[in-house]
Parts: structure tokens; sequence; C-alpha cells
């Protein structure tokens, strides 16, 4: 895997290493300058990995404590507000949205190091803030998606509908927001050793502003790489309406991605005689708000594939058409019989008038 790399040349950046850390610079503060050469280190309650990665924004409570008893009222809980300040006691307002934990804690020592003798603070974060993250490409609904605490790339997918057909999984993209400017780093992620190694370094937990991009699949991946996409970056389950000649139409919940010809045996599979097999309209609701359909043929013993066995998608309709024989016989049942039943009562009536 790679490490995160700059998307636009900065120059004078921190150095770091892993998938998703990313260091951010320090904002200048409206009302308190931040002094050149912080030293102060802090012990902070994020695993020790993510400890001085965490960018902080509004919405973050944390918990503000000094070593020095004689300063115990000194510090509390602390939260940041809309406007990206926190209220601090002998300082006042300070900016701390743009700090990782480890910065903010050096700069809050430097602060109080003007007001203390023993400066030595502990900056934790008690509750994060949710994230918003933008899940792009080969999804099932592409878009901003708000997420809890922690979240993960995995769930982040399982969030936007899960992976399309084409998504490689191999070749998962997350940018992630570098300090002011509108600079990015990147790194690629590789969910197939995740999902088949168990390799959690492919799983990074995410921040506020991160991008998460599912490419698309140049060559055919392996069977089992696609099996198991499906199977784990999907939601539980999605809603389709099977209607036509089926045994038992209606609307189903069925598992994400169950390819069409399973979908049709869960309906009770085609009417024998009555059931067009090989005309078998697929219908999907496009996020535009616009429909396309595409064609099948009943053949349960295929494997999913997007020409013959598509995995459905949460609203897809399934249209079982009648065949030439259903035709007939409805048409008997409608025109032929009724005329029949008509000719039998005009021959009962002469029959009666002529006795």
């Amino acid at each position: 895997m790679l490490p995160l790399q700059a998307a636009e040349p900065r120059a004078a950046r921190d150095s770091f290493s892993g998938p998703a850390i990313a260091q951010v610079n320090a904002q200048s503060n409206p009302q308190l300058s931040a002094p050149a050469g912080l030293t102060a280190g802090s012990s902070l309650s994020l695993p020790s990995v993510y400890s001085d990665l965490y960018v902080l924004g509004p919405g973050d409570q944390l918990q503000l404590n000094f070593l020095d008893p004689a300063a115990k009222e000194v510090g509390g809980p602390v939260e940041i507000l809309p406007d990206g300040t926190s209220t601090l006691a002998l300082l006042g307002s300070v900016q701390l949205t743009g700090l990782t934990l480890g910065q903010a804690s050096r700069w809050l020592t430097s602060l109080y190091g003007k007001q203390l003798v023993r400066p030595q603070l502990i900056l934790s974060l008690t509750k994060p803030r949710p994230v918003q993250v933008s899940v792009l490409g080969e999804v099932g609904r592409p878009g901003l998606y708000p997420l809890s605490s922690y979240s993960t790339p995995v769930s982040a997918i399982q969030t936007a509908g899960g992976i399309t057909l084409n998504a490689d999984i191999r070749q998962i993209i997350l940018r992630r927001p570098a300090g002011s400017g509108g600079y990015e780093k990147q790194t690629v992620l590789d969910l197939a050793q995740l999902l088949q190694a168990g390799n959690q370094r492919q799983n990074p937990i995410l921040f506020d502003g991160d991008t998460i991009i599912v490419t698309r699949s140049e060559k055919p991946l392996p069977k089992e790489v696609i099996e198991i996409g499906l199977s784990n970056l999907s939601p539980a389950s999605i809603n389709i309406t099977v209607v036509g000649e089926v045994k038992q139409p209606g609307t189903l919940a069925v598992p994400a991605n169950t390819p069409l010809q399973e979908a049709l045996l869960r309906a009770g599979g085609p009417v024998p005689w009555r059931a067009k097999k090989n005309d078998i309209e697929l219908v999907r609701l496009n996020r535009n708000g616009t429909t396309t359909s595409e064609f099948y043929s009943y053949q349960p013993g295929q494997d999913i594939s997007k020409g013959f066995n598509p995995p459905l998608r949460d609203r897809d309709v399934i249209i079982v058409r009648r065949s030439y024989y259903g035709k007939t016989i409805d048409l008997v049942n409608q025109v032929i019989l009724p005329l029949s039943s008509l000719g039998n009562l005009f021959f009962q009536y002469g029959y009666y008038y002529n006795r």
C-alpha cells in the first residue's frame, strides 16, 4: 500500500506514514497567536496510531486536565463551537479548528505557560463529531454521507449502496484535505487484502472531509474477488419488485447484490407455459430520475455476470411477460368463451320460443 501523497505540490510539509495519516498545519488564531517552537507533549485517549492525526473541528468534545493539582479548577470539559473556537479559563476564546490533538496540546501549553507556573496538560478527545464523507465512483448511490465517528471505507461504501459489478476493490482511492489552500493527500487502498487476508491497514478510520473513490476495473477481476466484494461491500438487504408471470409476484426484501436469476426463484419462478422466459425485463431507476431497461433470459444456472445474471440494486423492477401461449389462452377466456356462452343463451331462447 502506498503512503498518502500530496495531490498538489506543497513546500515544507510534515512527514507522515500510514494509509490514513494527514498532517494539517495550525491555523492562525484571530484572537490568540500561536507562538513558534511549541514543544510540550500530551497524553491522548485516541489509539496511539491515530493520536496526532485527528483534526479538530466544530462539534468535538474534549477534556482538559492539568498535571499540577493546583490548576485542577482551570481544566474541565471543552467543546468546539460552530465558529471553531472554544472558551477556556484564563485564556478566553481560542481557535482550535484545524489543529490535531497534538498541535492543540502544544499550543495550549504555550499559552498557559504565560498564566501558570506548571502549564503541563493532557488534552483528550471524549466525543468526536460526526464526519461527512464523499463516496464516488462505482457505488450504488454516489454522494455526500454523514457517518458516525470512527467510520471506515468499508462502512462508507456500504452506506452508499455498495459496489457495482464494475468496481475494482483493489484500487480504492482515499483523499484527505491537508491544511488550508485546498491541498489534498491521497493513498490507494486494497480492500481485497482486507477481505481475504484481514489486513486492517487497508481500512483506516475516516476523517471529516475525506473522499473515497471506487475506481472502475479496466480488466475482469477474478471471480472470487468479485464475490467477496459484492458480499461484504453492500448493505444488508434491498427491496425489489417482481411482476408478471411468476408464481408469487410482489415486492421482496432480498440480500444486496442478489442476482436476477435468484430473485426470480425467490418469486416462485416463472409460470410454466405462460411466462416468456427469453424476454425478462429489468427496469432500473437512475439517480437523475430516468429509467433504463435491459432484457435477459431465464437461466437459473448462470453465474453472476453483467450480460446474463446481473446483481440487483435497491428498487429494481423485474417484469416477466406472457408467452404467446399465455396470450392465446387469455384471449380464449376473455373473448371466445363469453361469445360461446352468449350463443348458448340465444339457442336456449330460440328453443323455448319455438315451443
